[in-house]
């Protein structure tokens, strides 16, 4: 499973011209899960998720979480991350986990975070979404279990 994270201030989804999900500061996660995944490595990267500290403090130091600056979470499922571009010009997503699998995982990481952050937004689960996004920094942490 990887996490992509970003610490933005703001972001949002769109889908079809429609914005369907936005937050203002906290994380964007894109979201890659593939075949031997479980809820026990998704439990262990939202447990560092949330406790991951890359905000300032009143000193300029990163040093706070998610939950300790009040911040929000969009989650985005992106099969994308699985790609191997090793041969070739065209990737394979082999990697990736099938969509029915995938997406069960995804809701349980939604769900999981919900009990955890007091606002999360998601994407829809194999959607044609546009994201846009302010990257704070840029501050961009890859999360992998």
């Amino acid at each position: 499973m990887r996490f992509v994270v970003q610490r933005v201030e703001s972001a949002s989804v769109e889908i079809d011209n429609k914005t369907i999900a936005e937050i203002r500061k906290g994380y964007l996660v894109l979201i890659g899960i593939t075949h031997n995944d479980t809820k026990e490595i998704a439990d262990y990267l939202i447990n560092k998720l949330i406790k991951l500290r890359v905000f300032k403090d009143n000193n300029e130091k990163i040093n706070l979480s998610l939950n300790d600056v009040k911040g929000e979470l969009l989650l985005v499922s992106q099969f994308t991350l699985y790609a191997d571009c090793s041969k070739g010009n065209r990737p394979s997503f082999i990697q990736a986990a099938d969509s029915e699998y995938a997406n069960k995982l995804y809701e349980y990481i939604v769900n999981e975070c919900k009990q955890k952050v007091q606002t999360v937004k998601s994407g829809v689960f194999g959607a044609n979404m546009k994201i846009k996004l302010v990257n704070d920094g840029p501050v961009t942490i890859i999360m992998e279990k």
